[in-house]
């Protein structure tokens, strides 16, 4: 498998498009895989997909699409020796990022950031589909209640016990790179190109390909946009040429 680097800053545009396979099949997941493998940079394999094929399909992504990446998007969530076993698995399976839930505290943080061998692990801070009433409603501190609050405090704990980034809305990228410096990785989900309205959506806290990067993510995952698109591989292409406007405006208005 050749090598792949995750140096942002070589990363041409399409590579920086996390697709999440968000379907329970295999065969449907290899057909997208197929389908998108030279048009965005990134395959996220989530908790449907993991439960439903196991870590095989892990390898069926990689031996279809070496050049991409693989990410493992299972969230942990669990006590400190619970994760730091099942990060020690996923360093065997060649992905190239894993996320763990923030809210775990710092020893579990520290415990995965151990064992993550060439991993790149992103903590999540506050999931893009909840909203300032959301949070409230789950008992966070009513100081804390603001997403773009509670996403900083957390960015800043993952970042102390080693991890190598966050995963964060659009809309509070700028405030975390501001704070943490542009080596910290930041992926944002929650994508949604201008032309496009997805009814029945349970994303809240969204923004455009061209904002997302502009404010300073590395990466941004969209899925529903491209799969649901009557050309998926057209609008990824526009996603791609979304972002290299996006990086354009960043050098010519000198944005670090």
């Amino acid at each position: 498998m050749e090598e792949k680097t995750l140096n942002t800053r070589r990363l041409k545009p399409f590579e920086r498009i996390i697709f999440p396979l968000d379907v329970a099949d295999a065969d449907r997941a290899m057909e997208y895989v197929r389908l998108l493998r030279d048009t965005v940079g990134v395959f996220k394999v989530g908790l449907e997909l993991f439960v439903a094929c196991g870590p095989e399909i892990i390898k069926r992504i990689q031996d279809e699409a070496p050049s991409q990446k693989v990410f493992l998007d299972i969230k942990f969530h669990d006590i400190p020796e619970t994760v730091k076993r099942a990060m020690q698995v996923c360093s065997t399976l060649g992905v190239d990022f894993v996320t763990i839930h923030t809210s775990e505290g710092s020893r579990a943080l520290q415990s995965v950031a151990q064992h993550k061998g060439s991993i790149k692990v992103l903590g999540i801070t506050v999931l893009t589909s909840m909203s300032r009433e959301d949070l409230k409603e789950i008992g966070i501190d009513v100081h804390l209640a603001e997403p773009e609050k509670l996403v900083l405090k957390r960015a800043e704990l993952a970042k102390r016990a080693g991890l190598d980034g966050i995963v964060c809305s659009g809309l509070e990228v700028s405030k975390v790179k501001e704070k943490l410096g542009e080596e910290f990785l930041v992926v944002t989900p929650g994508i949604r190109p201008l032309d496009r309205t997805i009814p029945q959506d349970d994303q809240k806290r969204i923004v455009t390909p061209f904002d997302a990067i502009v404010n300073g993510a590395d990466y941004i995952v969209v899925g529903r946009p491209i799969r649901d698109a009557q050309e998926p591989r057209k609008i990824a292409h526009l996603i791609a040429e979304e972002i290299q406007k996006a990086e354009d405006y960043r050098l010519t208005h000198k944005i670090h």
